[in-house]
């Protein structure tokens, strides 16, 4: 009763919202574990390395020096230029420091740049699945959400004539991930540029750029300047608890997110902008480590998921997820994949993420995150097998 009361007191954009469902399993997994189980977590997205070492001197020097002070509301003007140098060396465009806005992760970004995009009832085209809280921030904007499913046997990639199909008066933007969470599959190139010649803006999730193993990742700015890019330094980095993301934006829309930024969070952590420096600068090496050792586990964890029985027919080749077909084990109980995770956690103790969580167009799948240790994955893959013969197959 009590929570139907507080729930009652919201306002509906926010009894609107719907839960993040890996957090649900994450937090009971938490709660086993402080029971004295031992749960092998494969359900969060979160690097399991510290941040490299030139980024912890960073954010401590940038301390002791007296960093601990407001910056400019659209973040420090050094780490904006450094961002655009990057694009500029990475992919070949050009960036105007002006165009950037740094906030305190990705999220807010994606916050302000919809609510700075879309008016009441405008549609954004999102694929289906996707990650899991972009139909949130459309609505909690004020837009509506337009899915386009995506399939398996196309490496869960966009058809574009599939986008064209539903395209009407009051879409406003396509929503691009590449690399993609849930799927960790890239968009090819030549459907980047086809959607990019589709007529809205496009804004590109980019997250997980850097962290691909196969193949290249492309900025949407490489095919159009008609767009808007989040990216960050969470994943990439290690840097999730430091909280530093960013949005390059077309040039009319920057002293809106500009405002939006000094109102509602006047800026971003100052010793997290140095660290984000310091991260661009100075940790080739880190990240090439740590993206060889993801692609180690990759590659094992898609081995022995085939090798239980799941489906997996275009491997992943990007962020740190395996998106498998559960349904090809026992298509009764895969139906529902919360049900099904809950039941993997219980009797298991594996935590893994249901498909559901990122649209009807992954119902019957599960989500690996190979964000673990190889032996953790390794004792993850044994738990599941033996759950799967005893409760799937049996």
């Amino acid at each position: 009763m009590s929570t139907q009361l507080e729930k009652s007191l919201c306002s509906g954009r926010v009894c609107d919202l719907t839960p993040f469902l890996v957090m649900e399993i994450l937090e009971r997994a938490q709660a086993m574990s402080r029971q004295g189980l031992d749960v092998i977590h494969l359900e969060v997205g979160e690097p399991d390395f510290d941040a490299p070492p030139a980024v912890v001197a960073a954010a401590d020097r940038a301390m002791r020096d007296g960093h601990t002070h407001y910056t400019h509301s659209m973040g420090l003007p050094e780490l904006r230029e450094a961002i655009c140098e990057h694009y500029g060396a990475r992919y070949g465009v050009a960036v105007h420091p002006d165009q950037v806005v740094v906030t305190g992760g990705t999220s807010p970004a994606m916050l302000m740049a919809f609510c700075a995009l879309l008016e009441q009832g405008d549609e954004v085209v999102v694929s289906d699945p996707h990650y899991a809280c972009y139909p949130n921030f459309i609505r909690f904007a004020g837009g509506r959400v337009r899915k386009v499913r995506v399939f398996e046997e196309d490496g869960f990639q966009y058809r574009p004539e599939a986008i064209a199909a539903v395209l009407g008066p009051r879409t406003r933007a396509v929503l691009v991930n590449s690399p993609s969470n849930p799927t960790g599959n890239l968009l090819s190139p030549e459907r980047m540029r086809a959607v990019a010649g589709l007529g809205p803006w496009v804004v590109s999730d980019e997250i997980y750029h850097g962290l691909v193993y196969e193949g290249t990742e492309h900025s949407i700015l490489e095919f159009t300047d008609h767009a808007f890019v989040f990216n960050g330094f969470s994943k990439l980095y290690a840097m999730t608890g430091l909280r530093l993301g960013y949005v390059i934006a077309p040039r009319p829309f920057v002293r809106g997110l500009q405002v939006m930024s000094q109102n509602f969070f006047i800026s971003a952590s100052a010793p997290a902008q140095w660290a984000g420096l310091a991260a661009l600068r100075e940790t080739a090496e880190d990240v090439a480590r740590m993206r060889a050792v993801y692609d180690e586990r990759r590659r094992f964890m898609i081995r022995r998921l085939r090798e239980i029985g799941f489906g997996i027919t275009v491997e992943p080749t990007g962020a740190f997820y395996v998106l498998a077909n559960a349904m090809t084990l026992n298509p009764g109980r895969a139906a529902d994949s919360l049900a099904l995770a809950f039941d993997i956690l219980e009797r298991a103790h594996v935590g893994v993420t249901p498909g559901i969580d990122f649209g009807e167009g992954a119902q019957g799948y599960l989500r690996f995150s190979y964000a673990n240790s190889i032996e953790n994955i390794a004792r993850a893959m044994d738990r599941l097998e033996r759950y799967v013969a005893e409760h799937l197959r049996a």
